[in-house]
């Protein structure tokens, strides 16, 4: 063994940080947990996503078909089946969400001669692209409120800038995953009609809003001139989203694709894995919204019980399956209590990361899905109970 290499062996590692010691016991609380409220196939190890694909395949394409080869074959056949979903005219695969948007309402801007988006300040552009509207698409964005809810019809009516385009994100994610109800959405669309704009709705999570608006796929599209959905935030797919519309727009954006970089020579996976979350996934979604009001109801009664000094579910009665959690500790606290309470019980309430919402004050996202409706009341306050007792006094 030559010197340079015993060097190199004897070279002492440096030690992890305490985030990268927790990031491990997190992971590793994960996958050895018994239950889990929010058991997110993401997280699955990849042996087993590949098992599910390879079962589950068969049952909503022909496997003798030849794989796509830039765009078409199954992944025209996606395409097809989200605008029957969605009653559109015509639908176009994209990679990503990001990308799909940006095409949408260039597409938009060229059409109404006016580059301006308004949107809210909490939107999904807004917060986590990094401009690109602005940098890449060449678009400007203006913010009709950041108030944690959606922009109301007086808002737009009111609003003193022109724009070309309206965009809605449904659900609104970061306020909270809440929605308007149905007669503030048609009139707010009503006011963007007034002022000459298009409407397009950032329907990453759209699939499963039908259950609080009690309408239809179809009848929450017809409201909008295009919409993107999402193949993976509630399918559970590997990734990818559609940009559904006009035919005309439609053939345009697929030009615009092209021009993007998003004509990926092969997508066979990813559109299988989209088409198994619309045969399996996208029918549970109503049980899985009706559910996760029960959780939220159990979590509230739960932290009302244990005296924790203020805690909050938001929305109380969640309009998704997906909802926040508020609590008056530091992230790295409740973190710490999440992963200890799943290494030493089995039961892993809170899953998903905590965020710093001020002194003392966090917030996290809760998600019921297959793996939640395993749930009761009763477990989730018990769940709760025992997640209290291990955490400190709250601070005053």
């Amino acid at each position: 063994m030559s010197d340079t290499a015993t060097a190199q062996d004897e070279q002492p590692t440096e030690p992890r940080s305490a985030d990268e010691q927790l990031r491990e016991r997190r992971a590793a609380a994960y996958r050895r947990a018994g239950r889990v409220l929010a058991r997110m196939g993401l997280r699955a190890p990849l042996r087993e996503r590949l098992a599910l694909l390879q079962e589950a395949a068969p049952e909503v394409y022909d496997l003798d078909e030849p794989s796509d080869i830039y765009g078409n074959g199954i992944v025209e056949a996606l395409e097809r089946r989200v605008a029957a979903l969605l009653g559109t005219e015509a639908a176009a695969f994209f990679p990503t969400g990001t990308m799909a948007q940006q095409v949408a309402l260039r597409c938009w801007a060229a059409r109404t001669g006016n580059p301006t988006v308004a949107l809210h300040a909490l939107a999904h552009p807004e917060v986590h692209e990094r401009n690109a509207l602005r940098e890449v698409a060449g678009l400007r964005t203006v913010r009709v409120t950041g108030e944690p809810r959606l922009p109301t019809a007086r808002e737009l009516r009111d609003f003193e800038e022109p724009f070309g385009a309206l965009m809605l994100e449904l659900p609104l994610r970061d306020a909270g995953f809440v929605l308007p109800s149905w007669e503030e959405l048609t009139e707010l669309v009503e006011a963007a009609r007034e002022r000459d704009a298009v409407v397009h709705f950032d329907g990453a999570r759209l699939w499963e809003s039908t259950v609080h608006f009690g309408r239809s796929l179809p009848e929450i599209a017809d409201l909008a001139d295009s919409v993107y959905v999402s193949f993976y935030k509630s399918l559970d797919g590997f990734g990818g989203a559609a940009l559904a519309g006009p035919k005309p727009l439609i053939e345009e954006a697929k030009t615009w694709r092209h021009r993007y970089g998003g004509t990926v020579f092969q997508q066979f996976p990813t559109a299988l894995a989209a088409l198994v979350g619309l045969e399996r996934r996208l029918p549970r979604l109503p049980d899985y919204v009706h559910h996760a009001r029960v959780v939220a109801a159990a979590l509230r009664e739960g932290f009302a019980e244990a005296g924790v000094p203020w805690s909050r579910v938001h929305p109380e009665e969640p309009h998704t399956h997906q909802f926040q959690v508020w609590l008056p500790y530091d992230p790295d606290v409740l973190m710490e209590t999440a992963v200890r309470q799943a290494e030493e019980t089995g039961t892993y309430l809170f899953a998903g990361f905590w965020e710093a919402k001020g002194p003392s004050l966090s917030m996290t996202e809760v998600t019921v899905a297959e793996a939640g409706l395993e749930w009761t009341a009763q477990d989730v306050r018990t769940a709760v109970a025992d997640f209290t007792t291990r955490l400190p006094a709250a601070p005053r």
